[in-house]
């Protein structure tokens, strides 16, 4: 069960830096960020390769790549995607099939289902998995949502994505144990951070509103420390990817509160969170 760490938290800085920075915390691989504004961007995809390769020197294989593709018929999907391949990154991460008020969820349901196609036929003829993340505002919040889009594909080529810190933080919450269970065909990775909601002012209404963010893994709404253990109990054998999602700390103080998120993880997959 390698323990690995989405990029996103090192947006413009070097990657030799963000490679050294990897090493030093302890991680096992990364999880690579391709998106514009970012390192490696969609329409450069030749840096793909020689990005896995610094990762590699510097003894971190890239387990996975997160990306924000959806369309087949998107000349950078096949580009991007290929290059993975040929990098020897097998697991990327989709994009989002957004939620939209203004659409029904059956047309959007539908509109999915039909990139889904292309995308399984895409990732079959290049020998790679795709993941679909559970992530706020998608159709695919939620485990159940996901396991209807999932259904009847192959796990070979398309692959579940959950991620409790989303569910709890944004929607799609429902009780893990099931979230895991409707997964389970599919399950290839799951995203690890935590947060919780906190009370707020009182609107115009008298109706008090609440707000989000993003806590420590040990310090949020979901109980990583049942989850962890369940999927070290039930052979769990894919990624961990551990977002930290710090970016309003201090970069130094970011590293320090990554660096108790993992050791955190590492006691609970290990069953020694009681010594």
């Amino acid at each position: 069960m390698p323990i690995v760490m989405f990029t996103k938290l090192f947006k413009g800085r070097p990657l030799e830096q963000v490679a050294a920075d990897l090493a030093a915390l302890g991680f096992d691989g990364a999880d690579l960020l391709i998106r514009p504004g970012h390192q490696l961007e969609p329409a450069s995809p030749a840096a793909i390769a020689p990005a896995v390769r610094l990762f590699a020197d510097a003894g971190l294989p890239v387990a996975m790549a997160t990306t924000d593709l959806v369309d087949p018929d998107d000349p950078p999907t096949a580009r991007v995607l290929g290059a993975c391949a040929d990098a020897g990154v097998r697991l990327i991460r989709l994009g989002y099939f957004r939620s939209d008020p203004a659409t029904s969820y059956a047309a959007a349901f539908e509109a999915a289902r039909r990139r889904l196609d292309g995308l399984e036929r895409m990732a079959a003829r290049l020998g790679v998995r795709l993941a679909l993340q559970l992530h706020g505002r998608t159709i695919h919040a939620s485990g159940a949502q996901a396991a209807a889009l999932l259904r009847e594909r192959d796990p070979a080529h398309l692959a579940a994505y959950p991620d409790p810190g989303n569910q709890a933080v944004q929607d799609g919450r429902e009780d893990w144990r099931y979230t895991f269970e409707v997964l389970r065909p599919w399950l290839a990775c799951v995203g690890v951070k935590n947060g919780g909601w906190f009370p707020a002012a009182l609107n115009a209404t008298g109706q008090r509103t609440w707000q989000s963010g993003w806590l420590g893994v040990a310090d949020g709404m979901v109980a990583w420390d049942e989850i962890l253990p369940h999927l070290a109990a039930q052979g769990f054998a894919g990624v961990f990817t551990l977002h930290s999602h710090y970016e309003a700390m201090p970069f130094a103080q970011a590293l320090d509160q990554t660096r108790v998120d993992l050791n955190f993880v590492r006691r609970l997959l290990a069953g020694t969170f009681g010594t």
